[in-house]
């Protein structure tokens, strides 16, 4: 295989009059942006839609479910292309040439689309880490006049949320990586801007390995900061960091 290997391709001028490697850390700071922008998002609507299909009300948890199912099965790239092309169509007028006419469109629409797509995941896995409490905190929080909501909020949830953080790192994870699936409405994140790189110089190798390395990074201080969390927050006798521990009761 004859390949012009050219590691120097990172500190050559891009046509927008910057190197290369700056074109790729401006892509990077998209990712993060819209990562943490989408993640907080999810955070939010995961724990509301998480909680509610633990209630004992019927008609909450088929809503709680269904909202769920919706956003879980449908792929994120149509996810993202109905939030884009689609929903700005079905909105008034005005509104809609609005948001279209947004300098900054593509990134709130891929925000949205991811924000929603893994909140309905999050949101198994709050459900999950209720469900695996015991029954008896649930009547300790009754017990001292607690209010269901009350109840949630300083006894199931805190409890549940130590063991769930294992899940929800690798969720964290995931939306940085499916944050990728962006750059097919026009947001020049960091895969898109590897893209842009290889186009314009033909140094496909370099291109890539500069991108995997950064993804790298990021993914290995994510990773060391989750471990870290889960060290403080562990409780002894329940799952955390993948295993079990027993406790007495």
């Amino acid at each position: 295989m004859h390949y012009n290997w050219n590691w120097g391709i990172f500190w050559e001028m891009s046509p927008d009059g910057i190197p290369y490697i700056d074109t790729l850390l401006a892509g990077l700071k998209w990712t993060l942006a819209t990562a943490a922008c989408a993640w907080i998002m999810a955070l939010v609507l995961g724990t509301i839609f998480g909680t509610l299909r633990t209630t004992t009300k019927p008609w909450v948890v088929r809503i709680a479910n269904g909202y769920v199912e919706l956003f879980r099965n449908i792929p994120l790239l149509v996810q993202m292309f109905l939030w884009y092309f689609v929903m700005p169509e079905l909105l008034p007028g005005a509104l809609g040439d609005w948001i279209k006419s947004l300098p900054d469109a593509s990134f709130v629409t891929a925000t949205l689309a991811l924000g929603f797509f893994t909140s309905s995941r999050v949101a198994v896995q709050v459900t999950t880490g209720i469900q695996a409490l015991p029954r008896g905190q649930r009547m300790a929080g009754a017990a001292l006049g607690l209010t269901p909501v009350q109840t949630y909020r300083y006894v199931l949830l805190p409890m549940a949320f130590r063991i769930i953080i294992p899940a929800l790192t690798n969720e964290f994870a995931a939306i940085i990586k499916n944050s990728s699936v962006a750059l097919t409405i026009g947001l020049v994140e960091l895969t898109a801007a590897t893209y842009s790189m290889r186009e314009f110089t033909f140094q496909t190798f370099e291109a890539l390995t500069g991108a995997t390395i950064i993804y790298l990074i990021i993914s290995v201080i994510a990773l060391f900061m989750a471990r870290l969390l889960e060290k403080v927050t562990a409780v002894p006798g329940y799952i955390t960091g993948g295993s079990t521990s027993a406790g007495g009761h």
